[in-house]
């Protein structure tokens, strides 16, 4: 495998980079025709490659070896949140979510969102940045803000779990998942989710669970959630 990393969707199909990536790599990298690169598809695999063309709008390349990669995990993790109004605190939480390893984010709204809608766009760049500077293979999926009564109302083949402020009995999440488990997991916005939500998702088979004794941010709960189920599935 090259030190340097590239994303190609389609390098099985096409042999081609993205324009973004044929101008990272001739333009900021100078690499040239003859050099060696890895590129992944985002899908589980990696491409041990070499450049037969190097232009900086799409850049050719010719596939030497392709082998799987797994993730090292033999659990899902999906993180459903509610997006904070400050778009850098959510690139944040993505960029560490998808070092750490994750499989699905979901940006949802409820009662209390402070940002009605966001595109995805600059989150999936995010993502692709931060798979490449980790060196992983699998690159998550971020879907498009859905309806909080929509999402807790989808079928999962998964342990569901909500994370909430309020004075109700509620589990460390910590206590409560068990290695090897999927997991989905919601985090609310600043405010919270409302009583009505928390008791809707509960009524759709979401377990209620703590993240510490301290009051966290959206994008720190998301973080330590994602952080909890890794810890435990590591021991």
């Amino acid at each position: 495998m090259s030190f340097n990393l590239f994303y190609s969707p389609g390098i099985n199909d096409n042999f081609q980079l993205p324009e973004y990536e044929s101008q990272h790599c001739v333009k900021v990298l100078r690499m040239r025709t003859g050099d060696k690169l890895t590129v992944t598809d985002g899908k589980g695999f990696f491409y041990d490659c070499e450049l037969i063309d190097a232009n900086s709008k799409n850049c050719t390349v010719t596939v030497l070896k392709r082998y799987e990669v797994p993730t090292g995990r033999n659990f899902k993790l999906h993180i459903a949140f509610s997006p904070t109004k400050q778009m850098d605190r959510n690139e944040w939480f993505i960029e560490k979510a998808t070092e750490i390893g994750i499989d699905w984010f979901t940006t949802i709204h409820s009662f209390y969102s402070e940002r009605k809608e966001i595109k995805t766009e600059r989150l999936q760049k995010i993502a692709i940045a931060a798979l490449k500077q980790s060196q992983q293979a699998s690159l998550p999926e971020i879907e498009n803000q859905v309806s909080f009564n929509e999402f807790i109302s989808r079928p999962f083949e998964s342990k569901k779990y909500i994370a909430h402020c309020y004075d109700y009995p509620k589990t460390p999440l910590a206590k409560l998942y068990e290695k090897g488990q999927n997991a989905v997991i919601l985090i609310g916005p600043e405010g919270d989710f409302s009583e009505d939500e928390v008791e809707n998702a509960i009524s759709n088979g979401f377990e209620p669970i703590s993240l510490g004794n301290t009051r966290l941010r959206t994008e720190t709960a998301c973080l330590v959630a994602t952080h909890t189920i890794h810890v435990i599935n590591n021991q």
